[in-house]
């Protein structure tokens, strides 16, 4: 493990005592200060404050080309990703042009199985989409690097909408995207959208904002009777949290939005059903129970099976036969668990063999194993970019015969770039790769492994130093006496955190009272805070921590027997 410095967020007093002037719970004015808001404003989460869709490059022209199609009675396939944002993106996309008119007989769906076809609208995937007898392919969370499945599709005649958050594919300096009819991505060229950081499903309901208001403009419906699609933000709220994405304002304001209406019972049967069958009480849904809960059990399903079976139980209507998919969800997640256990086992000892025999962690890690599952990759290389504070890289042999890498990345060390980097100094070795700052794919030879290790190291050492290597995890500072109560957990679970927003973590230098394991896994803790004893708890810490230190800790609740007791749940130690 790295070393941890823990440092204090800045909390600029004079924005903080400003907050709670305006009414902020005095702990909420504190941290929301420390996180960026300046003003109350920032923090009104109605969708009228909702970024307008005429901001988003190419939403209008894809608005025109649905309209035509609906009008028409053409037929739309929408192509998903394997993942929680491109299953509720397809979701949202099929509910929503249900919602504004389109004949249900009229549409359908391809999403790929990433160990067959890879990421992306390949020409494989294309083939499907023609083969379903499509007129028009609408892509959610994916297209925007997919030049040979695009061009593909129009060669077969079909009419193109790209819909996608992530980064477009460069050429030197040079943005080449791919020649689609209507590209609608925050990130592409030209685009002056505020928010960059729209989840893919949010750019899907973007588009079907700008859909309304064009079906609208053509006389379609009024403004008193067009189609409600404020009823799909809880399938919004729970890509845009799964996915990671940045919660700046506007996609704090979906989150909100979406759990304001899943708390109310206005909810979709197959979240209903993966919170029933995740043990999560929908009337106190949090954004946590998307990242940590919900979004998960989707995420299985295409790490190891078929998003298929992701994508019905959010299609369904029907709650039995959602809650019958979202059990099948859930067993493939507890499969998931097992097999990620034995592989970051394997993972961890391989860095820990590599490690004795140099001495040291290297700046960027790579590791493959033959056993390894292709779709669990990711998960492997995040544990050990935490563990380890290194740019990390995991790779399975695909079904194709090819390496599937799967990377992590730390803040200053942008992955997709240091990919591109590798592929400049050595041509032909990255077969593919694409992806974020933080989190990037490439395919390689298998012969080829130990070379893109080297490769990806040099760049790691010339692009990170001693500061971006340190271990740094920020915290909120002490919690005082009077809010360590069940009032404060549920007024802090009752707010949308998440990337760049992140959930409160708290400070203390603490005595150790007593320490033992619980459950042979999780170490029990009595720790004295300024003369009071607390309970605390560190899941995953088996060996025990010196008498005294400082905890990072959240704050949670512990019901038993009908009694709810506030406990400090550890997360570091230093």
């Amino acid at each position: 493990m790295t070393p941890l410095r823990l440092v204090t967020r800045d909390v600029p007093p004079r924005t903080a005592w400003a907050l709670e002037q305006a009414g902020l719970h005095p702990l909420l004015a504190r941290l929301f200060a420390a996180r960026g808001v300046r003003g109350a404003d920032e923090l009104d989460d109605a969708l009228a404050r909702l970024l307008p869709p005429s901001g988003l490059l190419g939403s209008d022209a894809a608005a025109v080309l649905l309209a035509d199609a609906i009008g028409a009675g053409s037929r739309i396939c929408v192509v998903a990703d394997y993942d929680c944002d491109g299953a509720t993106a397809c979701a949202v996309a099929l509910r929503g042009l249900r919602l504004l008119g389109a004949d249900p007989a009229t549409l359908s769906y391809v999403v790929p199985d990433r160990r067959v076809h890879g990421y992306g609208l390949t020409p494989q995937i294309v083939d499907l989409v023609v083969a379903a007898g499509a007129d028009v392919l609408v892509t959610v969370d994916n297209g925007i690097a997919s030049l040979e499945g695009v061009a593909h599709a129009q060669a077969a005649g079909l009419a193109v909408v790209i819909t996608d958050h992530h980064l477009p594919v460069k050429n030197g300096d040079d943005v080449v995207l791919p020649a689609a009819d209507v590209i609608v991505n925050p990130n592409q060229p030209g685009c002056a959208f505020a928010s960059k950081h729209l989840a893919g499903v949010g750019v899907a309901f973007y588009v079907l904002l700008a859909l309304r208001a064009e079906l609208r403009e053509r006389g379609e419906f009024g403004v008193a009777e067009q189609p409600r699609l404020d009823a799909l933000l809880d399938l919004v709220a729970l890509g845009t949290v799964a996915d990671v994405v940045r919660l700046d304002r506007n996609n704090r304001c979906l989150v909100a939005q979406g759990l304001k209406r899943i708390r109310a019972g206005r909810v979709q049967p197959g979240v209903a059903a993966l919170f029933a069958v995740a043990g999560r009480d929908p009337r106190q849904a949090s954004a946590a129970d998307f990242g940590f809960a919900i979004g998960p059990r989707l995420n299985a399903a295409g790490r190891l099976a078929d998003m298929t079976l992701g994508i019905e139980c959010l299609l369904s209507d029907d709650d039995a036969r959602a809650h019958e998919l979202a059990a099948m969800l859930d067993a493939i997640n507890r499969e998931r668990r097992t097999l990620e256990a034995t592989m970051r086992e394997d993972a961890e000892a391989q860095v820990d063999r590599a490690f004795v025999l140099s001495g040291d962690v290297e700046p960027a890690l790579a590791v493959f194993d033959p056993s390894f599952h292709e779709g669990v990759v990711g998960i492997i290389a995040s544990r050990l970019k935490d563990r380890l504070h290194r740019p990390s890289f995991v790779f399975a042999l695909g079904q194709d015969g090819a390496l599937k890498g799967s990377g992590r990345s730390i803040e200053g060390f942008h992955l997709r770039d240091a990919l591109d980097l590798v592929s400049k100094r050595h041509p032909g070795l990255l077969v593919r790769f694409g992806g974020h700052a933080m989190a990037a794919g490439c395919t390689i030879a298998p012969a080829d492994f130990e070379t893109f290790r080297s490769a990806l190291q040099g760049v790691a050492r010339e692009g990170l130093d001693a500061a971006t290597l340190e271990r740094t995890l920020v915290s909120d500072g002490p919690l005082a006496a009077e809010h360590f109560d069940p009032a404060t957990v549920r007024l802090l679970d009752g707010q949308v955190w998440g990337a760049a927003f992140d959930a409160p973590l708290f400070c203390d230098a603490v005595e150790v009272v007593s320490q033992r394991l619980v459950g042979e896994k999780h170490l029990k803790l009595a720790v004295r805070v300024g003369g009071v004893v607390r309970d605390a708890i560190w899941f995953g810490r088996v060996e025990p921590v010196g008498d005294r230190v400082r905890l990072a800790w959240r704050l949670g609740l512990d019901a038993y027997n009908g009694v709810e007791r506030v406990q400090m749940i550890v997360v570091a130690a230093e």
